[in-house]
């Protein structure tokens, strides 16, 4: 039993269960010893994941068009790039480098909110070199109100979700135990605070039984918050998911809830906690009414192909390498039809 294993039964034998949101919390986000914590390279050929970022700096030479494009036709005198949760800064890193070489009359502030000291420490370490412009904030609370940009990468698939499941005309809420000294899955009664999920009352009759949908309270809640906080400019996320109506797909009757070890899809998603990745797709339609509800409006929804292809003109010195890194970030069979871009402005 490892030490993420350890802590998630203490939790359990104290309370006789616990939500996969929380499982999925301890098992990322747990101090020192959570899968987000122990290491600074889960990404990459070594890793058990590909990111964008982790393709190479074109991603970020990218991005840095379009935000300095974005801060130019800004009306505010004082800017700021923002970045939510920035793992080991490689995005930073590759977006400042790009603004210093093409764009040195911009020099924004550059601020990335991280509420763990471990990786903020990676992340000072990877940005030494543009030590005075970057700063940091522990939560969005503590964070000023912005004007420029605030994005994330890969931000919200990685917030804890709850997991629901349709069982004899009614949404359960699947829970962890212990069994047989084993963890394991046991079904509750939806708790009145979690809400039902906004699934189409006509399509109750044909959903099967144990059809399964996660909800992530905590992801609304922060892109809410994030939105409040954005006095003038945009609200950017880049993530893989879709609408409801995608979610509900007749191949997702098991859910989107997975995880990912040396690169390979495992799905009992209760084993090895704090070794192995875990995420879930967003549903972006609760995002984008998360924003809207405070006051953003909706700018773009599109493709991560359809948003990147847009900004081709803007790199001059093309070669075979910058070529490679494009078709991954964009051909529909890597990362760009999986991944969308939600981008809201104030």
């Amino acid at each position: 039993m490892n030490p993420v294993e350890s802590v998630i039964r203490q939790e359990i034998l104290a309370t006789g269960n616990i939500s996969f949101a929380r499982f999925m919390e301890i098992a990322l986000y747990c101090p020192k010893i959570g899968y987000y914590e122990r290491s600074s390279a889960p990404v990459g050929r070594g890793g058990d994941y590909y990111t964008s970022v982790s393709v190479g700096p074109l991603f970020g030479e990218l991005l840095a068009c379009q935000f300095a494009d974005w801060l130019c036709h800004s009306r505010s005198d004082a800017l700021s790039i923002i970045e939510a949760g920035a793992h080991d800064g490689q995005l930073a890193f590759d977006i400042l480098t790009a603004l210093r070489r093409n764009r040195p009359d911009l020099a924004p502030r550059y601020g990335i909110v991280e509420p763990s000291t471990t990786r903020r420490d990676w992340q000072r370490a990877k940005l030494d070199v543009f030590a005075g412009q970057v700063a940091w904030f522990a939560s969005l609370d503590e964070m000023p109100e912005v004007s420029g940009i605030l994005f994330s990468n890969e931000l919200l698939d990685a917030m804890p979700v709850h997991v629901l499941r349709w069982r004899g005309g009614q949404w359960l809420e699947a829970k962890v135990s212990v069994a047989k000294d084993h963890l394991a899955w046991c079904e509750v009664f939806l708790e009145h605070d979690l809400g039902q999920p906004a699934v189409p009352a006509e399509l109750d009759p044909f959903l099967p039984d144990g059809f399964q949908v996660e909800v992530s309270p905590a992801a609304r809640c922060w892109w809410q918050t994030a939105a409040r906080k954005l006095r003038a400019g945009n609200l950017v996320t880049f993530d893989y998911g879709g609408e409801m109506k995608d979610l509900l797909s007749p191949h997702r009757v098991a859910g989107t809830l997975r995880a990912y070890r040396h690169h390979q899809v495992v799905r009992d998603v209760l084993a090895n906690p704090g070794d192995q990745d875990l995420t879930a797709d967003v549903n972006f339609a609760e995002i984008k009414r998360a924003g809207e509800r405070v006051g953003l409006k909706t700018e773009c929804f599109a493709s991560q192909e359809e948003f990147l292809a847009q900004l081709v003109p803007r790199i001059a010195d093309w070669n075979s390498e910058r070529v490679r890194q494009f078709q991954t970030l964009t051909h529909p069979n890597h990362l760009g039809r999986a991944f969308k871009v939600l981008v809201q402005s104030r």
